[in-house]
């Protein structure tokens, strides 16, 4: 498939980064696919297979490029040899005990956040989609798939709108195609949109009906569980033939938060407006006299679960936050060991 830089996004942001202007002839590309050391590059009008340089090897896992970087490769087409600054981010924290932040999409402007008009419908795992997608600095759209086979698809929009003020949401059917053009009228001729969702949601369905084609496999949620199967194994950039870019991110059994203080406030302003409101500053919102949120609680003029998902929320990223600098104080630690360590060597070889 013939493609030109225009088609894989490249606007001004990235051309403004770049020292030489003939670099754009050959060697600046975009990420489209990461399997494990290799990636895959796309370039004008071709595309290569390429490994990372010692440097980019060396760097943690969030400066590494990932599905969505603008890279400009070396001379022999080979190797990433730097990755332009990044528009946005999309980032989580490790899965299990590996304590790292991971790079998951790059230059993204609009997240669709992935559900369905079934029991696998959570408002409090939107609200943690949300609060990672404003940390990203990407656009939040909720995208409600399996309409047809709800009776009640109003009380899931209200449902859906009740996670952050403002919220757009579209909703789809696949058994009516024109329920697509309210999705497509968000992806312009450089927009770069990221899927995200649990599995078996509908995200490939989602990305074969954009595409007009096949592109991944489908699968749907288990009925026993209401859990969806893995479709998407890895994470890949997909250019739509209508223009647009999109990635679809494989379901992630855990999305765990880091180092997102600020966000919160944009997916959880009622109750930050409310929290000013109360007696204490360092009110915690449980029974504290003088609580506002409480009161709104107790007034039903605010959810209580939301309430308790935003307390949780707080907590996991103050818990993953002080892991993060105590691993950092622990990497630098051992890097001045070995520093030291082969300055003494140095010092003995010249004796």
């Amino acid at each position: 498939m013939s493609h030109s830089l225009h088609d894989l996004g490249l606007v001004p942001f990235f051309t403004q980064q770049l020292a030489d202007i003939d670099l754009m002839q050959e060697r600046l590309g975009r990420v489209s696919a990461v399997q494990r050391s290799k990636m895959t590059v796309l370039c004008e009008s071709t595309e290569h297979v390429v490994e990372l340089s010692s440097i980019l090897l060396q760097a943690t896992a969030v400066e590494r490029p990932t599905v969505g970087d603008w890279v400009v490769l070396d001379t022999s087409l080979s190797k990433i040899e730097q990755v332009l600054e990044r528009k946005s981010l999309f980032k989580r924290l490790g899965a299990g005990s590996h304590q790292e932040i991971q790079a998951i999409a790059a230059n993204i402007d609009i997240l669709f956040i992935v559900t369905s008009c079934n029991e696998e419908f959570k408002e409090s795992r939107l609200e943690r989609y949300l609060a990672l997608c404003a940390e990203a600095g990407a656009m939040p759209v909720i995208v409600l798939t399996k309409a047809d086979l709800s009776d009640d698809v109003d009380s899931y929009v209200r449902r859906a709108r009740s996670t952050q003020a403002g919220i757009a949401v579209e909703i789809t059917n696949t058994l009516d195609p024109a329920t697509l053009d309210g999705i497509r009228s968000w992806i312009g001729k450089t927009t770069t949109v990221a899927l995200v969702g649990s599995s078996g949601v509908g995200k490939s369905t989602l990305l074969n009906s954009l595409a007009g084609e096949s592109l991944t496999a489908t699968g749907g949620i288990r009925e026993q569980d209401k859990k969806g199967r893995h479709t998407t194994t890895h994470r890949e950039l997909h250019i739509l033939p209508t223009g647009g870019l999109l990635i679809d991110v494989p379901g992630m059994r855990e999305l765990k938060v880091a180092d997102i203080e600020g966000s919160l406030g944009t997916v959880f302003d009622d109750i930050e407006t409310l929290a000013r409101q109360c007696q204490f500053s360092d009110c915690q919102h449980d029974t504290e006299p003088g609580c506002a949120v409480q009161q709104a609680v107790e007034d039903n003029r605010l959810d209580g679960r939301r309430l308790l998902n935003y307390k949780k929320l707080l907590r996991e990223n103050a818990v993953a936050n002080a892991s993060l600098a105590e691993k950092r104080a622990q990497d630098r630690g051992f890097a001045k060991v070995v520093k030291q360590g082969k300055k003494i060597k140095q010092m003995k070889g010249e004796h």
